[in-house]
């Protein structure tokens, strides 16, 4: 009886210690797992690389050969150029901002179409009497941007700004994140045009207002390819009808093969531009304006290079607006412009 005790005392000692090295067997299996679980969830933090202009590889491969201005070319009694310092910056800025997987928009409202904006505190008129915000912003064409917090409106939006989704695009007020300005808003949803989830912005025309120049530039693997480098004109500031181009960045919303214009406080047809690819509110890259809306076509003018004259537009030669106008996709391309 005694010996049978102490056998199954020994038994039950051996079963405990033998357990006892399992357990630490399966901790020492798990270990290896739990590290490289933690790995790959650090890996799956990681931001990705900040893109900077220094990255930015631009190459000259001419797509279109007339009129092709040089890097830097004399101008009356001074030079112009290409900013290409400064184009690499923004370049830099759409490659940063597409590492980020998104839902994209356009603010929209040309013409009024989705309704007039309310007016905002501490408004203020600019030198053509219309209502517009601390930003220089015109309410005509433009967006109104509420305050999340306030639920008031605050500044306008653009028409063709592209801007980010942050919530449900169901909702009446949708909030949204600026790409070509800053800050977080909501915005009524009838002033959004949502954008494929899939866009690639790989077709960029960039517009220099000081030079009076456009560059045309596509996305193939690493580098940027520089399609085009012309003349243009935009346009300038004399109230009450012309307008500045604005600079910044806008989405290409509309095509016309001839965009029809009215003759200055009428209704009455004065001409139209041919191959117009429109970016924001009224102002396209177009061919040179035809003064008949029954004429045809005219190629160049002298005018194009020189100093702004347009209403709000960027007049080019005709054949190279075309060319602008066959490869700048609706809400896939972008216009970026410069001063």
């Amino acid at each position: 009886m005694h010996q049978g005790l102490t056998c199954l005392v020994f038994s039950l000692l051996f079963l405990s210690l033998g357990c006892q090295q399992e357990k630490k067997n399966t901790a020492e299996k798990e270990q290896p797992i739990r590290h490289q679980d933690t790995v790959t969830a650090k890996k799956q933090e990681e931001k990705p690389k900040v893109v900077t202009a220094a990255d930015i590889m631009i190459k000259k491969d001419l797509l279109y050969k007339k009129y092709t201005l040089e890097d830097t070319y004399p101008y009356r009694d001074t030079t112009r150029s290409f900013q290409w310092d400064k184009i690499k910056e923004r370049l830099a800025y759409v490659e940063n901002f597409q590492q980020t997987p998104s839902l994209y928009a356009v603010l929209q409202n040309y013409q009024n179409e989705k309704g007039e904006a309310p007016t905002i505190k501490d408004f203020k008129r600019d030198s053509y009497k219309r209502v517009s915000d601390s930003f220089n912003v015109e309410r005509y064409q433009a967006a109104p941007l509420y305050d999340p917090t306030t639920d008031k409106p605050v500044r306008y939006g653009r028409d063709g700004w592209l801007v980010r989704l942050k919530g449900s695009d169901t909702l009446a007020r949708v909030p949204i994140a600026g790409v070509s300005f800053e800050g977080e808003y909501t915005v009524p949803k009838r002033y959004l045009r949502l954008i494929s989830d899939s866009v690639q912005f790989n077709i960029i025309n960039v517009v220099d207002v000081k030079n009076q120049n456009i560059c045309t530039l596509e996305k193939v693997g690493k580098e940027w390819l520089v399609r085009s480098m012309n003349p243009v004109t935009s346009g300038r500031h004399k109230p009450p009808h012309a307008q500045e181009t604005p600079t910044g960045l806008f989405v290409v919303q509309e095509h016309k093969s001839k965009m029809f214009y009215f003759e200055d406080g009428t209704r009455t047809y004065g001409g139209f531009a041919p191959y117009a690819t429109r970016f924001t509110a009224g102002a396209y890259i177009h061919g040179v304006p035809v003064n008949n809306p029954n004429g045809s076509i005219i190629e160049y003018s002298e005018s194009l290079g020189t100093t702004p004259k347009s209403h709000m537009c960027v007049r080019n030669a005709s054949s190279h607006a075309q060319f602008v106008y066959k490869r700048s996709k609706d809400l896939s391309s972008l216009v970026i412009v410069i001063d």
